[in-house]
This record gives structure tokens, C-alpha cells and sequence, in this order.
């Protein structure tokens, strides 16, 4: 099967993907052969078709830039393996290598087994690196559109993290009784060879070196059947012929299991040659310490990995996404067509979108313990989704570290202040939370690392569409419209103005019918804002707990609000003198003023227009 490799600047820009004997196209807005990370592709650039064991590759009229082959513009032309084509910044090359495992490997001179005991103890001597790949796995699984690109994607997180690996592969060690990636039942016949078979699922090597892919098939029964990770170690010869088994060249390879439910019999493959970071060998403890880090590194992208499919087996498993509805939002399911209740339909509701922020400074002071700090983020996403879901909301959607629920749908509310009070109740319980379980809390290992977390919210009432939307191909249950939008610019401006809660107008005229006596928070309007991107204005509004801040302050920067936007800003001054000096609406406000000298810019209407997100 022949199959082409697009590689662009960086390791995480590429794929590796099966040719079909049929037409397709490529481009960087195709269905399945995308490639996102190069603007100078056209959305639909060329198309291919495998023919024997060549490509035809031919430029689509609508293609912006040229396609080099062999050095000069070409618009059509033949590939075979070995060969590439060049768009843009990134370069396309057919391989025709076969992935297979194999008895035909030396035996190891040296085998060893690591438990996860022992892992957790074991210090990254690169952890700035290895926390910076990290970071940047939220982006590569909200881009993965089915179960084939979040693999893609995972295999090149653990490229760009073990830097050591030329090859990487997830493998499964099949029964008869096990799936296939995707959930659907393998055919597994009646042939008692095909129980306990090795299918290499995805794979992939860095760089465009040729040769078959043949892990050891020893190596993968061990350390799935022992359920921990083992790694083999031989020393051989290099072999000069240019036909050669690119595993052989390897002199190392370990297994880490990642099986469960979702993932039955998996593994990823590492491989590599026997020579550490910075030319040290893996006979020196200094070789063996960095293949002990990158080992667990490749367990802890691993055990992301299995949390993922295990994820999206429940999605699978739940009809009409019933997994991220409340008990309350359940009850409009009762004794009606599940389609007709999912069905977009326009409806009043109030948006929450909630980020959690602390997550880059924490990570750099839980370098040695990675597990723990992704155990603390999903305790702490863990608070936003189910304060939405006890509240009667919606979970809408993920991105990356924040999430976003609303209400007013299925269910209609009874009040039409019922939304917003929800929504406000929801917020200030996940604000107390996170004071309380996530902030200054001492990290079970070190004492002297603080889990420093809180959240930044904002919320918006008005008209959405809500409902079951999205394409053919993808769909999901979430809120469609401005008032959406709006929420979630209002969220990125608490960073900006240093407030956890922010709200618009309409929710705050709803709110104060629905709460009363000592329960009611506290709410001041900051000014009237154009947001980053948005072409209108709109008065933003902090939401605080009942009791944090004085009816006196609160009149005092009413006061300083209104001559500040009637540009009296010496007498602004005069009044923010009366809060506290730690007061963020003080801050801002001043910080704004001293940013233009003190003097209102010219034409200036009162509105604050924000330069970023």
C-alpha cells in the first residue's frame, strides 16, 4: 500500500496517511488529506491518484501557488516511492515501506521493566522542553477530527518530546474477542491464528529515511501481557546496503502499554539509536537517564492518549450525546423522540464560557511530576463541568482548558430570569471553588509547590440557536449566535481587567429579579467596552460574592465611571483615591488613563476599545 508523508517546518506539522486507489485531493481545507499549518495551500491544491505503483499528481486550476517537482513548476506529472513534490513550505513524499512485526529481530543483551512506581521518580533532565510539547497537546486534540488524525497527531507529540526515537508505533495485541480502532468489531473468523495477532494500527519515522517498519514482535507480547513498560537493548553491526529493515537499525526499543476498554491490547512502539542526547551512549548513566525520562514522557502522553479513546468510546456508547446533559436537562427526553428535542431551534438563553488560568506557572514548578500536575487540571476542569451540569446547563463545548454551558435549552425556564441566575449561581460556586480547592494548595510531593488555579468567566444572555449542530460528518449538541460570541469575549477580558466574572447587560437586568436577601452578589459596571474583533459596544459589568466590596466603594467608582467617560479625568482621579489600591477596577482604569497622558484621546465617546483578546 502506498502511502504519502507531508511534512512541514516543525516535527508536529505532518502525516503520514494510506493512499486509496481512488481520486483524492489535497489541499488546506480537505476532508481527509489537510494540511492546516501551510497558508501558501490552496483549500483544494492538487489531486491523486495511485495507479500500480506510481501517483499521478495533477495541480487543480483554483491553486493559488506552484508545485515543484524535481526543481521546476510542474502541473502534472508521476511520482514513485522514494520521490516528493514541494508546496509552499512543506514537502510531500510517497513511501511504499510495509509495517509488519517480525521474530527475525536479535535478541536483546539487555532487557528491563519499568513500573509506574518507579517512573514517578524518575527527574526530566530537559523538563522546560518536554512541558512546552505539553502544552500544545489541548491544540492537537480540539484539530483531531476523528480517531486516524488524533493517532497522527499523538505519534508526532511523541516525536517532538523523544527526540532520541526514529520510530514510532502504536500496536495492538489482538483475540478474537477484541475491536478494531473506532469501536466496530473485527472480522475474526475461525482460524485460531488470527487470536493473539499484532496489528500495527499507525506508525511513523522521523525524517524520510525508506525501510520497513518490523517492531519486535517479542518485544510487544512482553510488555502487554506484563501490563508495564520493557525495553530491549542490542548492539549490531550497522548494515551499508540501501535495502534494509529500518527497525534493524535501531539498537533500542521499549513498549508502553495503553490498554483498556477503548484501546484493548495497545501499545506505543519507541525505537531508537543506541546513543543518548548530546552523543552520550546508553552504557553511561547519563544515556540511561535520559532514555528513563523519554520513556516517561511516552507514558504519560500514552496515558493521555488511552483517557482520550476511552472519552470517545462514551460518546459512542451514549445516544444523542446523553453524557453531558444534567439530570434536569434529562427530563425533556421523557416520552419524546430524541430527535425532535435535539432538533436547532431558537431559544433565550445565558452562556458561561469558563478558562482556567495558573496552568503555564504551575507546569514550570511540577517539572518532575508531570502525572500529578495533569491530575490537578482535570480535578480543576473537572469543577467548571459539574457546576454547570448541577445547576441545570448544557456543556456546549471544550477548548483546550476551558469550557463553555448554557442554559435554556432543551427546557424552557418557568421565570425568564431563571437562565441567568443559573448561570451567575454556576459561576460564583466554581470563583469559591477554586479559592478554596485549587489556589495555594501544597502539591502532594513538594510542599513548597502551590497549585496557583482560578478560572476567568464570562456570561451573556440573549437569542441563540441551540441544538444538535455541525456538519454531516461532525456533529454536537452546543448554542450558535452572538450572544455566544459575546460570552466568550467577555471571558477573555477578565484577564485584562483582572476580574474572575464579567457579565453584559441583560443578564444583570435578569439577575436582579432573581435573587434576593443575602444571597444576591454584588455587581458594579466597569464601563462600556468595544471587545477585541467585535465591531459594537456593550457595558461590561463584574459579578462578585455577596459582600466583597462596600455600598461606599461601590458609589465611589460609580462616581469616578461617570466623569471618566465624560473625560473629566482629573476629578476621575480624585474619586478612584476613595478604593483600595488593590481595587482592579482602580487599576485598570488608571493604568488606561496614564497610557494616554492623562488626557482623554481625541474624539473620545466614553468607550474603551480593546486592542486584544
Amino acid at each position: 500500500m502506498l502511502e504519502l508523508i507531508a511534512q512541514g517546518t516543525n516535527i508536529e506539522s505532518r502525516w503520514r496517511r494510506q493512499l486509496p486507489d481512488q481520486t483524492i485531493e489535497l489541499g488546506r481545507a480537505t476532508e481527509t488529506y489537510k494540511v492546516p499549518w501551510d497558508s501558501q495551500i490552496s483549500r483544494r491544491h492538487v489531486k491523486l491518484l495511485a495507479a500500480g505503483n506510481t501517483v499521478r499528481v495533477e495541480r487543480l486550476p483554483g491553486a493559488t501557488n506552484p508545485v515543484f517537482y524535481g526543481g521546476q513548476e510542474r502541473d502534472l506529472f508521476e511520482i514513485a516511492p522514494g520521490e516528493h513534490f514541494v508546496i509552499g513550505k512543506t514537502t510531500f513524499t510517497l513511501a511504499a515501506d510495509r509495517a509488519f512485526v517480525s521474530l527475525d529481530v536479535p535478541n536483546p543483551i539487555s532487557q528491563k521493566t519499568y513500573s509506574p512506581e518507579f517512573l514517578r521518580q524518575v527527574s526530566y533532565r530537559d523538563a522546560d522542553r518536554r512541558i512546552d510539547v505539553l502544552n500544545r497537546i489541548p491544540e492537537a486534540i480540539s484539530s483531531a477530527g476523528n480517531t486516524e488524525d488524533l493517532l497522527i497527531r499523538m505519534v508526532n507529540t511523541l516525536m517532538a518530546g523523544i527526540v532520541s526515537a526514529s520510530t514510532i508505533g502504536i500496536v495492538q495485541l489482538e483475540n478474537a474477542a477484541m475491536k478494531a480502532p473506532g469501536g466496530f468489531p473485527k472480522d475474526s473468523g475461525s482460524s485460531e491464528s488470527k487470536k493473539n495477532s499484532i496489528e500495527i494500527i499507525h506508525w511513523d519515522r522521523r525524517g524520510f529515511d525508506t525501510g520497513d517498519f518490523q517492531p519486535s514482535e517479542t518485544l510487544i507480547r512482553q510488555a502487554i501481557h506484563a501490563n508495564e513498560t520493557i525495553l530491549h537493548i542490542w548492539h549490531q553491526p550497522r548494515r551499508m546496503s540501501t535495502e534494509y529493515t529500518c527497525d534493524y537499525e535501531n539498537d533500542w526499543a521499549f513498549v508502553s502499554p495503553i490498554s483498556s476498554d477503548a484501546s484493548p491490547g495497545w501499545g506505543i512502539y519507541v525505537a531508537g539509536c543506541n546513543q543518548g542526547k548530546n552523543g552520550s551512549s546508553l552504557d553511561s548513566g547519563s544515556g540511561q537517564a535520559d532514555l528513563q525520562g523519554d520513556i516517561k514522557f511516552c507514558e504519560l502522553v500514552g496515558s493521555t492518549l488511552r483517557n482520550l479513546l476511552l472519552v470517545r468510546q462514551l460518546e459512542r456508547q451514549q445516544s444523542s450525546l446523553r453524557a453531558f446533559f444534567s439530570p434536569i436537562v434529562m427530563e425533556a427526553f421523557a416520552g419524546r423522540d430524541p430527535e425532535d428535542v435535539l432538533s436547532p431551534r431558537n431559544c433565550d438563553v445565558s452562556v458561561l464560557f469558563c478558562d482556567l488560568r495558573g496552568f503555564s506557572r504551575t507546569s514550570e514548578q511540577m517539572a518532575d511530576n508531570l502525572l500529578e500536575l495533569l491530575a490537578r487540571v482535570s480535578d480543576a476542569l473537572g469543577i467548571t463541568t459539574s457546576k454547570i451540569l448541577d445547576f441545570g446547563g448544557v456543556i456546549g463545548d471544550f477548548h483546550g482548558d476551558s469550557a463553555m454551558g448554557f442554559w435554556g435549552w432543551p427546557l424552557e425556564p418557568k421565570q425568564d430570569f431563571e437562565n441567568a441566575v443559573a448561570a451567575v449561581k454556576a459561576a460564583l460556586e466554581i470563583q469559591q471553588l477554586a479559592a478554596t480547592e485549587l489556589r495555594g494548595k501544597p502539591s502532594a510531593q513538594n510542599s513548597r509547590v502551590k497549585h496557583d488555579f482560578q478560572f476567568g468567566m464570562g456570561i451573556a444572555s440573549g437569542e441563540a440557536v441551540a441544538g444538535k449542530i455541525g456538519t454531516r460528518d461532525q456533529v454536537k449538541v452546543t448554542a450558535f449566535g452572538p450572544v455566544v460570541n459575546t460570552a466568550a469575549r467577555l471571558e477573555g477580558m477578565t484577564r485584562l481587567l483582572d476580574c474572575s466574572i464579567l457579565a453584559d447587560i441583560e443578564t444583570i437586568q435578569r439577575i436582579e429579579l432573581g435573587f434576593s436577601g443575602g444571597d444576591r452578589p454584588v455587581t458594579r459596571r466597569l464601563g462600556r467596552f468595544q471587545p477585541f474583533g467585535m465591531k459594537s459596544s456593550l457595558d461590561v459589568f463584574q459579578v462578585m460574592p455577596a459582600g466583597a466590596i462596600s455600598c461606599d466603594e461601590l458609589e465611589a467608582f460609580d462616581r469616578a465611571l461617570t466623569l471618566f467617560q465624560s473625560g473629566d479625568w482629573t476629578r476621575t482621579n480624585n474619586e478612584l483615591g476613595l478604593l483600595a489600591i488593590g481595587d482592579s477596577a482602580r487599576q485598570y482604569l488608571t493604568s488606561y488613563m496614564n497610557m494616554h497622558q492623562g488626557s482623554p484621546p481625541e474624539n473620545w465617546d466614553g468607550v474603551i476599545r480593546m486592542q486584544g483578546k
